[in-house]
């Protein structure tokens, strides 16, 4: 049996919004075409009543052409996420990117309308080495750890 990591899926208000914040900060790559999606088929998968959403995938950095990608899409109804981000909610957590420069993508996490949750900290990780890392969020409030390893 072959298994290979596909996609993230999130969803958002406004996916063009969301995807033109992984873009522009995180150098993703649009993988068209863009989806409008609606039917019973779509409905019976993913037992959501009348189910009809739009949206686009974008190729996460570093995975190569067939690597993995986030899967971002706005349905016609949906529900809402209660609460602020947090990192020890149950369910997904975060995603995280290594970066050359953890400031400066943090500054542009924030340009582009996301918001920093920690400080900057640098710690040895024994056996692993040397990580500096943050927790931001995006526009929509799913976390992000921004990370570099030394």
């Amino acid at each position: 049996m072959s298994i290979t990591y596909a996609h993230t899926n999130i969803i958002s208000c406004n996916w063009r919004k969301l995807a033109e914040f992984y873009i522009e900060v995180f150098d993703c790559k649009p993988v068209p075409p863009a989806r409008d999606l609606s039917g019973e088929w779509l409905e019976k998968g993913t037992a959501v009543q009348n189910a009809r959403l739009e949206g686009m995938h974008i190729r996460l950095p570093g995975g190569g052409e067939n690597g993995p990608t986030l899967e971002i899409y706005s349905y016609e109804a949906m529900l809402e996420r209660s609460g602020s981000p947090a990192a020890n909610r149950k369910g997904f957590g975060h995603i995280a990117f290594r970066v050359d420069d953890v400031r400066k993508t943090l500054e542009a996490v924030t340009s582009h309308g996301g918001s920093a949750l920690g400080e900057i900290v640098t710690h040895e990780v024994t056996g692993v080495g040397k990580l500096t890392f943050v927790y931001a969020a995006d526009p929509d409030g799913n976390i992000i750890e921004i990370q570099r390893w030394d």
